[in-house]
């Protein structure tokens, strides 16, 4: 067997390796760095004795070795960080439970008979603020306004949700000094009552709604 052989036959299972990472290939399908010692080994037991292997061969494809040993080690050390930092979300979610959080993505409330803060937040400040309120049917409730909104996190009271029970959801319209509409965002207050894991992701209930953790944006208490 050539230096030339043994050489190109160490790359290609270099090449193998890094293809078998790259598309995380199931572990039957990935050279490990204990395989590539072993090939190594029958290798050099099977090189032709007229025709070694020369010594700076031999260093490069223990050079090699070590490379890749290297690589399987941080492809380790990647894998655990990513289980570490997901069990500290995960913690992290169900401490929520019970508390007053504010977050994205979330339209719905309940109301209990008192009068009800509605979150919104503006792209940019608005000339009017407009918030139709809908029952559990979907009919249209109620209509509240503001004017003269600034840019940000703002809040309407429902004063009306005192004579009212149940659940409930709001959408929000923002106009510009020109009349034009403008992107708003509606917020949903209220006690964190759950936390589910699915689909790799994790989610709070809040209000009766399922909302992802990561738009979660405040918590009070």
């Amino acid at each position: 067997m050539s230096d030339s052989t043994t050489v190109n036959g160490i790359d290609n299972i270099l090449q193998q390796y890094s293809s078998s990472t790259a598309t995380a290939a199931s572990k039957t399908q990935s050279m490990g760095k204990e395989d590539f010692l072993k090939m190594l080994v029958a290798q050099l037991k099977n090189q032709d004795p007229l025709n070694p292997m020369s010594g700076t061969d031999f260093a490069t494809q223990l050079a090699q070795f070590s490379s890749l040993e290297q690589l399987t080690n941080l492809n380790n050390g990647i894998t655990n960080l990513g289980l570490y930092q997901s069990s500290q979300a995960n913690l992290q979610a169900v401490n929520l439970i019970g508390k007053e959080v504010t977050a994205g993505k979330g339209n719905g409330f309940v109301a209990d008979g008192s009068p009800v803060n509605l979150y919104y937040d503006l792209s940019e400040d608005a000339k009017e603020v407009k918030i139709n309120i809908y029952d559990e049917a979907g009919v249209l409730a109620d209509t509240v306004s503001a004017y003269d909104q600034a840019e940000g996190v703002n809040n309407l009271t429902w004063n009306n949700g005192q004579d009212r029970s149940g659940n409930y959801t709001f959408k929000v319209y923002a106009f510009g000094a020109t009349g034009a509409t403008l992107p708003v965002d509606t917020l949903v207050s209220g006690k964190v009552t759950a936390v589910s894991f699915k689909d790799k992701s994790i989610y709070v209930n809040v209000a009766g709604q399922e909302l992802p953790f990561s738009e979660v944006r405040e918590v009070k208490g």
